[in-house]
């Protein structure tokens, strides 16, 4: 053992202050509070964040491609070949033509703005965050002139499966009166619910052909979706999707799609972990003054302790155990807190939510329905090592302090 039971008795003697020492004890109770606040933050606050990240990353590329093909004059014509041609590239796993187009929807007075994805029922079928995330209707319906819409979008107009809205786009027909915008009515097939609100609240899917006729391409598409076994080697993918592709054509990956926005999540993420990791360090500064307070208290005890033989090392580590004691039980506590709300985050929102009669997490303003969190092992094990870091070198000084204390000095006047 580096510190032998003499020093540990010692040590954990002083932890318990007698009455007359009340106030050291208080200050130790809250740098252990401290620390374990600070390490709890640390985690949850993390977990959400990856969780944050990582659910919104599953959405983005469950609904949007990893690699999105345009053609520069708007219009793809051999779609068909094209699509093939790229489904034999090793690392494409589907390409799926579509026809993209912004319109207003309306329905009983109410209207909305919304994307409309032109796609075939069998493409479709092969989205499985929308497929698979239907509260109403089913996917056989969808063909012929029916359409899907957003849970979201739904409520929004008043619209459920078997109800009819209908579609205005200003890219209309010309007549001798001007360009009158194209209107049309679809029955609805089903509803889905993808968990993210700008989707749910905005998107339209209708059958390929029906799209291409409503926006008046005839037998062409506008894009091409193409998903790849690893999403994070788009960069190379895309250079083998330029050369089967020729000239005439461009590619938006998620990543240059989305950049500015998980950026933005990435500095938020490092920011927060910088500002609760002030908790942690005030917590120590706190462990610092009350070792300080107990040396001082404790000057005539360490003089005798000396007088019978115990060396400066031996003080000086009975000082250590004491105030890394309070760092190392804060951080467990800590780390259980953490751990036990991060992985059920979710059940207490729902409960905050039900005793405070306030939505807490509002899909408007984060983008998902639920609160996510993923904890990273890897960062976990940064926290506890960091916090017991800081609470060993909080101790340092004070023990250094008592080691250093001159018996004859502090016995002078007792």
């Amino acid at each position: 053992m580096i510190f032998s039971a003499f020093e540990r008795t010692v040590a954990f003697r002083y932890l318990r202050a007698r009455r007359q020492e009340g106030f050291i004890s208080v200050i130790a109770g809250f740098s252990l509070l401290g620390i374990a606040l600070g390490v709890a933050t640390l985690i949850i606050v993390m977990a959400v964040m990856n969780g944050f990240r990582q659910e919104l990353l599953q959405r983005i590329l469950g609904v949007n491609g990893h690699i999105t093909i345009y053609a520069d004059d708007g219009s793809i014509e051999d779609y068909e070949a094209l699509s093939e041609k790229l489904r034999r590239l090793g690392a494409v796993t589907l390409a799926q033509p579509q026809v993209q187009g912004q319109v207003m929807v309306t329905h009983a007075g109410n209207a909305s703005g919304a994307v409309v994805r032109g796609m075939r029922a069998e493409d479709l079928r092969n989205r499985d965050l929308v497929a698979n995330n239907l509260v109403s209707g089913s996917l056989d319906g969808y063909n012929g002139q029916s359409a899907l819409v957003g849970s979201r979008l739904a409520q929004k107009l008043g619209l459920g499966s078997g109800s009819r809205l209908t579609l205005v786009t200003p890219r209309g027909e010309t007549t001798v009166m001007g360009t009158v915008p194209r209107v049309k009515s679809y029955p609805i097939a089903g509803l889905f619910q993808v968990g993210m609100y700008e989707y749910d609240s905005s998107f339209i899917y209708l059958p390929l052909a029906a799209a291409q006729k409503f926006f008046k391409h005839g037998d062409t598409v506008n894009a091409i979706e193409v998903f790849v076994r690893d999403p994070d080697t788009v960069d190379e993918v895309r250079g083998e999707i330029a050369r089967v592709l020729g000239p005439g054509y461009r590619t938006v990956d998620w990543q240059r799609a989305n950049a500015s926005f998980f950026n933005a999540i990435q500095v938020e993420r490092n920011v927060m972990f910088l500002i609760l990791t002030l908790i942690i360090l005030v917590a120590a500064f706190n462990i610092i003054s009350g070792q300080i307070m107990l040396v001082k208290d404790k000057g005539a005890d360490i003089a005798i302790l000396r007088t019978m033989g115990a060396t400066r090392g031996m003080i000086m580590r009975i000082f250590l155990i004491s105030g890394a004691s309070i760092g190392v039980v804060g951080t467990f506590l800590g780390f259980v807190l953490g751990l036990t709300f991060s992985l059920n985050i979710e059940t207490i929102r729902q409960w905050l939510q039900s005793l405070t009669g306030t939505e807490l997490f509002a899909a408007e303003i984060y983008f998902l329905s639920n609160l996510p969190a993923k904890v990273d092992p890897n960062e976990v094990v940064s926290v506890v090592l960091m916090a017991l870091a800081l609470s060993l070198l909080a101790t340092l000084y004070p023990s250094w302090r008592a080691a250093r204390l001159d018996p004859v000095e502090a016995l002078r006047y007792e």
